[in-house]
């Protein structure tokens, strides 16, 4: 089943800049990166798709000590037995990172085929580039992609007039009850299934859950089967058990001792940056909040983490479907760090794709009284506190005091509330993080 998706306009604007470089996909396994650019190629007169694991002897071409694209080029047209026309082809090379030297080639087909359109992608690649750190400086461009978000899952499931309304709701023009109960509604199924597109992709097709926890099992014991892949680094039995506690000290601070019995704090930070930078965990990292940006006080050792999907948190963290699907949406978010997990992952796929972005939070330990912003937000040149709260309810007395401390005019509450606004504080539905940028937008102005 075709699930549109909004980078895919990304990757439509890089095909007719007359500028543009080689393309370097990047994003964790199985979040639907070879299937969008299989979608692109139909727009080419031609395609080539370069499978570069399940093509080993294609590897020959890259293996001379000349990497000029003419002659490798003409190799791949005449294996393949399609003519390559600057212009009309599209020439992607797939798992790329199982052969190294076809990534040093890829700054030769910027200088010496500039209009030639090139795409490169595959999984763990990010391991490989570390082995190669300045292969295409300023001769790649790269394009992040991540899971299916709320809104994209809204589009596959057809509910596009729905979410028209959603972009066009504010504080001065919320929701009507009916719609605002439809999103939490459908909000809640989201939160079921998560936005593996392999899992949304049987959903939409079977609208039935009967699936979806033995998918998420099968997802997960696929990245687990990876760790192997690792061993020259960590054994896999640290890393699974590093992954497993991503998801459950999602919400606070992550304690390296917690990880696993007898777990030694060297090794577990050893397996955390490796699964991070496979893409299948995000870290939420300590600032204090003082200016922009805040990057500049991100303190390196005090951070929580965040599965790449809000379906796999929810099986890596014991939360079964049978028993989320039977919730009233209200209920299904108060089923622990759930809010602020899904919360922070559509910030985080929100941003712009061409960068990596990093998210924040804010924690102040004080013998009178202790206080936690769940995210810090830099957006318009200004900083924003969001505080999750799983209900209308709460007192927002974190938010309250970051405010007052930092002397920060607005401040965010998201929650199953309608859109609105409490004084100074903007309050957003669960359902519309994605729009926070254009809700800001519209605020800041008067702060």
């Amino acid at each position: 089943m075709h699930i549109p998706r909004s980078i895919f306009n990304q990757l439509r604007a890089w095909k007719g800049k007359a500028s543009r470089k080689v393309l370097l996909l990047r994003g964790a396994r199985q979040v639907g990166k070879t299937f969008i650019v299989r979608q692109l190629g139909q727009e080419f007169k031609s395609f080539i798709e370069v499978n570069l694991l399940e093509q080993p002897q294609v590897h020959t071409l890259f293996s001379n000590k000349s990497l000029d694209p003419a002659g490798i080029l003409q190799n791949i047209s005449a294996f393949f037995g399609i003519p390559i026309v600057d212009g009309e082809t599209l020439i992607f090379f797939d798992e790329i990172q199982a052969c190294p030297d076809a990534i040093s080639a890829l700054r030769f087909f910027h200088e010496k085929r500039p209009h030639l359109h090139v795409i490169a992608t595959g999984s763990l690649l990010e391991f490989a580039l570390e082995e190669l750190p300045s292969f295409g400086v300023g001769r790649v461009e790269y394009l992040y992609m991540y899971p299916i978000t709320y809104f994209e899952f809204l589009v596959a499931l057809k509910e596009e007039l729905l979410l028209e309304q959603i972009k066009r709701a504010s504080p001065t023009s919320p929701l009507s009850e009916l719609l605002h109960n439809k999103s939490l509604a459908l909000l809640k199924t989201y939160l079921s299934i998560g936005g593996m597109p392999e899992v949304l992709a049987n959903y939409a097709q079977t609208q039935s859950l009967n699936d979806v926890g033995r998918l998420h099992s099968l997802i997960v014991t696929g990245y687990e089967d990876d760790f192997a892949k690792y061993r020259k680094r960590l054994q896999t039995e640290q890393l699974r058990e590093t992954f497993r506690s991503a998801a459950v000290q999602v919400g606070k601070k992550f304690v390296y001792s917690h990880a696993y019995r007898d777990a030694n704090s060297k090794t577990v930070h050893q397996a955390l940056e490796t699964i991070v930078k496979a893409g299948i965990v995000h870290k939420v990292f300590h600032s204090s909040g003082n200016g922009l940006p805040l990057g500049a006080e991100k303190d390196l050792t005090k951070f929580k983490t965040l599965p790449l999907d809000i379906g796999i948190y929810s099986r890596l963290s014991g939360l079964p479907v049978s028993e989320l699907a039977l919730l009233d949406p209200l209920m299904l978010i108060t089923k622990g760090p759930l809010a602020e997990a899904y919360c922070g992952l559509e910030i985080l796929w929100s941003q712009p794709s061409y960068a990596q972005e990093t998210l924040f939070y804010w924690h102040r330990e004080s013998k009178s009284a202790n206080a936690e912003v769940d995210y810090l937000l830099q957006l318009h040149g200004k900083i924003f506190p969001l505080e999750v709260k799983s209900s209308g309810k709460g007192a927002m007395h974190s938010l309250r005091i970051f405010m007052q401390e930092k002397k920060r005019a607005l401040g965010i509450r998201v929650s199953t509330e309608n859109f609105g606004r409490l004084d100074d504080i903007l309050i957003v539905p669960l359902y519309a993080v994605a729009e926070l940028n254009r809700l800001l937008a519209n605020e800041y102005t008067n702060q």
